[in-house]
């Protein structure tokens, strides 16, 4: 699967852009703040209707305009996709498969599979639990549609029992038949979601310590562990037991949201001990894991975005990470950097159709 061209109105800085690609190699060459980020950005809202950087749609509008609109061509399973999103100022964005509009913006997860690789990935190491719990949550619902409606409701139910907390210490009663309503939701959501989270990293796991070997060419040893309450009691007995404790904090203080992953490197936490380079090597194998589970169960090669990842790695590891991604294994990549000299280096090695866009200020251009 790979996307033939793109048409950006509006998006950020990218005024009036049209790019076709190559179905294998994507350069973009062009200096910090040029736009190249936001090239790859806007291909990644196509696939999951909103925003890699920003949470508010909003922000994603350039700010001397009062709209945006996006428009993809893919080739996915032999077939041609027209995928188009617009969104005004004020008003509900649209979201549209060959030119019918989607009902629900969750029947377009999954449909056109892509991992993305950035600076900002760090988060998931230095950022709270939440930032691994999204990773967690934002592959696993790229595959499975069921997973994603069990989330969005069980965070509902998470939300109404916090409020319903609250309710009972600001009016001076309790009702526990009314609590028990939300309970019965978050352990039915809740169970299912634990069973898909453990089962994902139980697969996980072995594919990213095979691809930071590699990388690191055998130089640490990495782990990657799910923690939850659940591996120890069953959701209901964990909300029954932390009944007197959640009153007194007026939140549920148990929970598939209190889920951790730990990030170990030689048996200590990455966090506190690694390297820049070690944790750049530990997210980009933790991202291709994730690309090669994903093809796995999809049956397609995922867009593969990789913005700016070889800054802070040494060139024996650049090296590694070529290697991987220039096998068959991998479909479209779009690669971006301010060295021409790295990009042709990287082109060399990859022996592979590749296209080369240079970026600046908001305009793209391909290189003849």
């Amino acid at each position: 699967m790979y996307i033939e061209d793109i048409s950006i109105i509006n998006y950020k800085n990218l005024k009036e852009v049209q790019a076709s690609f190559s179905p294998r190699l994507n350069c973009l060459i062009g200096n910090n703040g040029a736009g190249k980020t936001n090239l790859m950005d806007a291909i990644y809202y196509l696939s999951f209707c909103k925003s890699f950087f920003n949470a508010i749609d909003q922000l994603n509008i350039n700010h001397e305009e009062s709209f945006f609109m996006l428009n993809g061509n893919y080739r996915r399973l032999n077939s041609s996709e027209f995928i188009s999103c617009g969104l005004q100022k004020g008003q509900k964005k649209q979201f549209k498969r060959n030119s019918k509009v989607y009902k629900k913006l969750m029947e377009h997860i999954g449909l056109l599979p892509l991992v993305m690789i950035t600076p900002s990935d760090t988060s998931l190491i230095l950022g709270g639990s939440d930032e691994r719990r999204k990773f967690m949550d934002g592959v696993i619902s790229q595959y499975n549609q069921n997973y994603l409606d069990d989330l969005l409701k069980y965070n509902r139910a998470l939300l109404q029992r916090n409020n319903l907390l609250k309710q009972f210490t600001s009016e001076r009663y309790f009702d526990i038949e009314l609590l028990s309503i939300w309970d019965e939701q978050l352990v039915d959501y809740g169970s299912r979601i634990h069973s898909e989270r453990q089962e994902f990293v139980k697969k996980l796991v072995p594919v990213f310590q095979d691809f930071y070997s590699f990388i690191s060419q055998g130089n640490e040893k990495v782990s990657l562990i799910h923690q939850s309450d659940l591996y120890e009691n069953s959701l209901e007995s964990l909300l029954k037991e932390a009944l007197t404790k959640d009153r007194i904090a007026q939140y549920t203080t148990v929970g598939i949201h209190k889920d951790e992953l730990v990030f170990n490197i030689d048996e200590y936490p990455i966090k506190k001990l690694g390297s820049q380079g070690q944790n750049k090597t530990y997210l980009v194998s933790l991202k291709l894991a994730q690309y090669e589970f994903i093809k796995e169960i999809s049956g397609m090669k995922p867009i593969l975005l990789l913005d700016d990842i070889f800054d802070k790695l040494d060139r024996h590891r650049v090296e590694q990470i070529v290697k991987v991604v220039s096998g068959d294994d991998f479909g479209q990549i779009f690669i971006t950097d301010t060295n021409r000299e790295h990009l042709d280096a990287i082109i060399k090695k990859m022996n592979a159709e590749s296209r080369i866009f240079t970026v600046n200020s908001g305009k793209i251009e391909p290189v003849l």
